[in-house]
């Protein structure tokens, strides 16, 4: 295991350049703390004011529900937008709790489905990719997760150092380690040794290793990571779904994709987005859709979101 990827190194308290972040930090420190239910109608709150202020990241919500659900009305559209605005705010408190909090109070209310896959792939000593979306229920569910495998991450670094140490601290009190997207070597050791990872290959990425195929029906430039640690480490490929109702959670773990990887990058990363939508129709109000998932197209950049 990489060092790198299994501690986390906290920047100098004697750079002045650090100290708003840090102040930043340990203020999110103390609501990690709050009790859940005061966390959550503060979450909500959130939500609401970032529904108003959040102008050009609610009208690329507005156009990704337009583009993903059309046979659906404007009414039932900006239901669901504000929804996704309350579980946006509920999500940043999830998050900070996940990270620096006590889950004690949640765990009697998780249920959890299909950790027969899992036990199955840890008995044949073989590696496992689970492949989530980007819900708002991410961080909290992966530590929920973490109570019954070891599981570790896969993310992208930031260039804040003092939150790229806030962060990592607080998902390694639960998972085996971290591994950043750009590290493939240790990514690729962890998954041939048996590991299980877990990341969200949902998002419209820069780079050579995407192809542009369809999520709900529309073109989407999409990562090939998946089919290429599937082809480098022979893992298990298995969707992750993930959500909440009320106080409750709910973790599904779906049986592996069967004849994955195939020789067809395309068709491979295809059926990825497609476990993605899948998810996405089961909670749509959990679902980032903040994120210009389609600003992308094969001609350039598209005209969605102008």
């Amino acid at each position: 295991m990489s060092d790198n990827a299994s501690t986390a190194t906290r920047p100098s308290l004697r750079n002045p350049r650090h100290w708003p972040t840090f102040a930043f930090i340990f203020l999110a420190f103390g609501i990690a703390r709050l009790p859940w239910g005061l966390q959550r109608a503060l979450g909500r709150g959130v939500g609401t004011v970032a529904y108003h202020v959040a102008s050009s990241r609610r009208r690329a919500a507005e156009v990704n529900l337009k583009l993903c659900f059309p046979e659906k009305d404007d009414a039932w559209r900006q239901r669901l937008l504000r929804d996704s605005f309350d579980a946006l705010g509920v999500g940043i408190f999830e998050f900070a709790r996940a990270w620096w909090g006590s889950i004690d109070s949640i765990r009697p209310k998780v249920q959890v489905e299909g950790l027969e896959h899992l036990h199955r792939m840890q008995a044949e000593g073989r590696g496992v990719l689970l492949v989530s979306g980007h819900f708002m229920t991410l961080e909290m569910c992966g530590r929920l997760l973490c109570d019954h495998v070891d599981l570790s991450g896969m993310y992208r670094k930031h260039r804040n150092p003092v939150y790229e140490w806030a962060v990592k601290f607080g998902r390694l009190r639960y998972a085996k380690a971290m591994y950043a997207n750009e590290d493939i070597r240790a990514t690729v050791r962890h998954l041939k040794k048996g590991g299980f990872l877990w990341y969200a290959p949902d998002q419209d990425m820069r780079g050579k290793d995407t192809v542009f195929v369809p999520f709900f029906g529309h073109t989407a430039s999409t990562i090939t990571a998946t089919h290429q640690l599937a082809r480098m480490t022979g893992c298990a490929v298995i969707p992750y779904f993930h959500r909440r109702e009320g106080g409750k959670y709910f973790l599904k773990i779906g049986a592996p994709l069967e004849n994955f990887p195939s020789d067809d990058v395309e068709a491979d990363t295809a059926r990825v987005n497609q476990a993605i939508e899948a998810m996405v129709r089961e909670a749509p109000d959990q679902y980032l859709w903040i994120h210009r998932r389609f600003k992308r197209q094969p001609g350039g950049r598209s005209d969605f979101y102008k």
